[in-house]
């Protein structure tokens, strides 16, 4: 008997300590050319920071590698040296080139890396974008299909000189995805990984879900919609986010691989669906294919949702958000 009783006084002990020290524990850093934030919910409040520096980390890493701004980054080595001759790139570089590759089959072209062979020469900061007759001379430079890609050697092959890629359309969310993988094997089961437009949520916010507002375009501090959400992945594509405005025209940086330009059609796309690499590509498919085609091609699938607001400030949703956004 006394040994059971010594037994129940210890467990009784280790389940006061545990609730004494498990907390919500919260980071924010500025990468890959935005806000980071993670916040998590564990047993003991110093794992779940290291947790969170391990998420950052992994953004630091991810950031040196897809960087179009940092010389070194292995997307810079690409875009310089791919239309020379077929380049050697990292395992983890190819898979995402090949992801990438899936995207513009899957949207028929909306969503192309290579638009960056026009939008390279945008600067929204200080207002510079190129000139009509260079957009139009570099147009044939963007197509997914100029980018050669081998498995059994590793490599990549840029077809026409001049070619570039970007992955900010897909890049962001990747990380958020390889984030949130690296907090599940810490055993943590309520989290949430946010990078700017593109944040993943694992499990509820403990008995209730997790609340994610979607901006109003065009009202900065208000919210379009409130989603109450768990286990999920949710991007906003806007035109809000990079832009400068000049003789009435506002030029973003969600370039149309038609066009050359800036997509024109829509002020918001927002993706709900099971992984951040998808919502973020996809939110920047429906942006470029506006609300009727981007609808359709939303219909299609069977694990995305989207709320779209068009250039008239009108909500769109598909039907399985009706009742959330109402």
């Amino acid at each position: 008997m006394r040994t059971v009783y010594r037994l129940l006084l210890l467990l009784t002990a280790l389940a006061c300590f545990q609730s004494v020290h498990a907390a919500w524990v919260s980071g924010e850093e500025a990468i890959m050319g935005t806000r980071i934030s993670v916040q998590l919910w564990h047993q003991d409040k110093d794992q779940g920071k290291a947790a969170i520096e391990a998420v950052m980390e992994e953004f630091r890493r991810l950031d040196r590698k897809l960087s179009p701004y940092i010389d070194s980054s292995e997307l810079s080595l690409v875009n310089r040296m791919a239309s020379l001759e077929p380049l050697v790139i990292s395992e983890e570089f190819f898979r995402l080139l090949e992801t990438s590759l899936e995207y513009s089959a899957l949207t028929e072209g909306a969503f192309d890396i290579t638009f960056a062979s026009i939008g390279h020469r945008y600067d929204y900061r200080k207002g510079i974008k190129p000139t009509e007759s260079l957009i139009d001379r570099s147009l044939p430079l963007i197509n997914h299909r100029n980018i050669r890609l081998d498995a059994d050697r590793g490599t990549v092959f840029f077809e026409k000189q001049g070619v570039r890629i970007d992955l900010g359309g897909i890049a962001k969310g990747y990380a958020v995805d390889r984030g949130m993988q690296l907090l599940q094997r810490r055993g943590v089961q309520h989290a949430l990984i946010s990078a700017g437009g593109d944040s993943r949520l694992l499990g509820d916010h403990r008995g209730r879900p997790w609340h994610i507002g979607v901006q109003a375009p065009r009202d900065k501090g208000n919210m379009a919609a409130v989603l109450p959400i768990a286990d999920s992945a949710i991007s906003t594509s806007g035109d809000y986010e990079r832009f400068f405005e000049r003789d009435g025209i506002r030029y973003h940086h969600i370039i149309s691989p038609d066009t050359g330009r800036s997509a024109d059609n829509l002020q918001s796309v927002t993706i709900i669906g099971p992984n951040a690499t998808r919502t973020d590509a996809l939110s920047t498919s429906v942006f470029v294919l506006g609300t009727e085609k981007g609808m359709a091609l939303i219909n299609r699938l069977h694990d995305v949702e989207t709320i779209i607001i068009d250039k008239h400030g009108k909500m769109i949703t598909s039907d399985g958000l009706a009742d959330l956004t109402q």
